[in-house]
């Protein structure tokens, strides 16, 4: 067996098709990545955890081990509970070496993904110039992780050439679906496409499709569309097996820029060089009760 492994580090769910999801990226992910063990792991609502993920990629030998985010945004879970698992395991496990990469964050590849699952929502009839985008993200509170939305709903904006793009949030950072599509509602496009900025299916997918029907009704005169999050796309794929890449290239090219922790940004400056911790321990394991192995 390799020296060598991949640990792809998913967030977790409670819902088990978002678990499956992950787990069908993660064996195509495999498949491209022949020279390397592999194994994943998830930082709360399903198992393995990230620690018995890195202890079984150890236990069949791996000696480098490099800790793939399956993570959008660098947000706290990027920038906090990820480093402290990994941390916690290498001060147990001195002779293991555990590198970990950087976010997905806004790629080429993801933003060629988004456009493509767009596209495939929204048919010819409608003219993009009269069609309104929303971008909706996850939500955290770490600002520069949620600008990353309103970038993102932009470059789609321009260079899809649809008519206007809001963005979105499905919880903790504002607006909110409903009142973000409800004011888009408003702006006079005929059609209104919904693009949640997701990996996988989960609680908050379905939350989003769910207050997208809610809206709708509330305007029927205008079409609304539901386009596919990202899933195991081509560009998704490509997009970690990059991240593996630069690992090995000892390239991970974080911008740590409008990092909160690193330094003080408008609204957070009491964050700026709060110690690094988890914050998972409380479910970590617990919810879909599932187990994969790879």
């Amino acid at each position: 067996m390799t020296e060598t492994a991949v640990l792809l580090c998913g967030h977790g769910s409670r819902d088990r098709e978002a678990i499956e999801e992950f787990e069908l990226a993660a064996a195509a992910l495999r498949q491209r990545l022949p020279g390397f063990d592999f194994a994943t792991g998830y930082l709360e609502f399903a198992r393995p955890t990230i620690r018995d993920g890195l202890a079984l990629l150890a236990a069949r030998g791996a000696r480098r081990i490099l800790a793939i985010p399956g993570m959008l945004f660098a947000a706290s879970h990027v920038k906090n509970d990820l480093p402290w698992e990994i941390n916690s395991f290498i001060a147990e496990n001195p002779g293991i070496d555990v590198r970990l990469g950087r976010d997905l964050g806004i790629d080429p590849k993801l933003l060629q993904t988004a456009a493509d699952r767009i596209g495939a929502a929204a048919d010819a009839r409608i003219p993009r110039a009269e069609s309104l985008l929303v971008v909706v993200g996850r939500g955290t509170n770490d600002p520069d992780a949620n600008s990353n939305i309103a970038k993102l709903a932009r470059m789609l904006w321009e260079g899809m050439g649809l008519g206007w793009a809001e963005a979105a949030f499905s919880g903790v950072a504002h607006p909110r679906v409903d009142a973000a599509l409800t004011r888009a509602a408003r702006l006079g496009f005929r059609r209104i496409i919904v693009f949640p900025y997701f990996l996988f299916t989960g609680v908050l997918v379905k939350r989003i499709y769910a207050q997208t029907d809610a809206v709708a009704a509330l305007f029927p005169k205008i079409e609304f569309v539901k386009a596919q999050y990202l899933r195991d796309h081509e560009g998704v794929l490509g997009a970690f097996c990059d991240r593996v890449d630069e690992l090995c290239e000892g390239q991970p090219a974080m911008n740590c820029q409008l990092c909160k922790y690193r330094t003080q940004i408008i609204g957070y400056e009491c964050d700026a060089g709060a110690p690094q911790t988890g914050h998972h321990h409380h479910v970590r394991g617990i919810g879909t009760g599932g187990h994969y192995h790879h």
